[in-house]
């Protein structure tokens, strides 16, 4: 986006969103698998109504220890977590259907390494990375408020400090920019589910702090646009008022619109998936950039063919900020990291079951786990990217 003054705006979606909840469903069940076989092959959809729960999509893995019952159970359990008790939506009387059936031996050809041919992408595809000053995190600040304000509702309600809250909510942030940077909020809209005997302008206040507190001092919008619950009520939530299926909030768990999206969503994906691998490389590549001074904000496109071992392009855009230029960026990034699927995987230790976790607030500007959740995040990267300052 060009440098200047202008509005921007970008929304989030709690873990009890619909959409949301089949993307932590069908992450559970890739965690299942990697749990059992690192090795495993997971393409897990996931579609979710009234007490209704319907898992689709093609596996290769330990069927004898990832069973229906074991997924089962732990669908059951990361709804709960979530916190559905409900009578449209609950987790212990939602039927739950499982069609999972065996991963293509012709994907699994092109995929798998064999001989002298190294391990192929899952899928082709293009898959972008993006970060940015505006935040310590180096992300969007438009993104990054969004996902705080409900992180800290969710956290509240599930640790019992606030009442009357139910499970799915939403919000929207919108920044005004001054020669390029945030300086305030200009309108801030949430919706969250709520109990029923309580009115809209009792969960105005009870939302109003976490707006306050995730805000920086002296940006919180006027009152006059701040929005909760516009329509006046909503009780009726999640599932059970409106079907969700995984992979349907691709924006929210990257960017918030502020950087390019290839189109592939990452949740119920194995990491031989670049649709999610790549992408999470991307944004370890970008981040380590600005983190390395080498650029105020930084895009990096990645594309790949499916069974071929090798990125077919890498691109970068600095957008006129940048210490290096562009072309020598693109040109030497695979010198000082590799980005083929297997050194993707193996770098960044994407064969764990890290990814349940990632199914809401967003993949990105999150702090990386010991365990290898989120490893993305880390700046290991910075000293190599360093030396094509040179």
């Amino acid at each position: 986006m060009a440098q200047g003054n202008y509005v921007f705006t970008s929304e989030s979606v709690s873990e009890g969103h619909p959409d949301k909840v089949c993307d932590r469903i069908s992450d559970t069940v890739v965690d299942l698998y990697l749990a059992a076989d690192p090795g495993s092959r997971i393409a897990c959809e996931t579609l979710a109504t009234t007490n209704q729960i319907v898992l689709a999509g093609e596996v290769r893995g330990p069927s004898d220890k990832v069973t229906h019952e074991v997924i089962d159970d732990a669908v059951r359990a990361a709804i709960k977590d979530i916190g559905y008790e409900q009578d449209g939506f609950h987790w212990k009387k939602a039927e739950i259907k499982i069609l999972l059936h065996q991963q293509s031996t012709d994907i699994a050809m092109g995929v798998d390494a064999s001989g002298n041919k190294d391990e192929g992408a899952g899928d082709q595809g293009i898959m972008f990375g993006y970060a940015c000053r505006e935040t310590d995190e180096l992300m969007p600040a438009p993104i990054h408020f969004s996902h705080a304000i409900l992180r800290s509702m969710a956290q509240a309600r599930r640790g019992g400090l606030v009442k009357g809250l139910g499970p799915d909510s939403k919000s929207q942030v919108s920044l005004q920019y001054e020669n390029g940077k945030p300086v305030r909020a200009t309108s801030v809209v949430i919706s969250t589910q709520h109990d029923e005997d309580i009115n809209q302008s009792e969960v105005r206040e009870i939302v109003r702090p976490f707006v306050e507190e995730v805000l920086p001092d002296g940006w919180m919008c006027p009152e006059e646009e701040f929005y909760v619950n516009p329509t006046g009520r909503f009780v009726i939530g999640g599932p059970d008022g409106d079907a969700g299926l995984t992979g349907r909030k691709i924006i929210v768990d990257t960017y918030g619109g502020a950087a390019p999206h290839g189109g592939g969503a990452f949740s119920g994906k194995d990491p031989s998936k670049v649709d999610r691998s790549a992408a999470y490389a991307a944004r370890w590549v970008a981040k380590n950039i600005v983190a390395a001074d080498l650029a105020e904000k930084c895009t990096i496109q990645l594309s790949y063919a499916i069974g071929v071992a090798k990125p077919l392009s890498v691109y970068v855009e600095t957008y006129g900020t940048g210490k290096v230029p562009e072309e020598k960026l693109a040109a030497q990034l695979q010198n000082v990291v590799d980005l083929s699927p297997r050194a993707i995987r193996e770098r960044l230790r994407l064969s764990a079951p890290i990814y349940s976790r990632t199914a809401a607030y967003g993949h990105f500007g999150r702090t990386p786990d010991v365990d290898g959740g989120f490893s993305w995040e880390k700046l290991d990267l910075v000293d190599d990217i360093l030396t094509l300052k040179g």
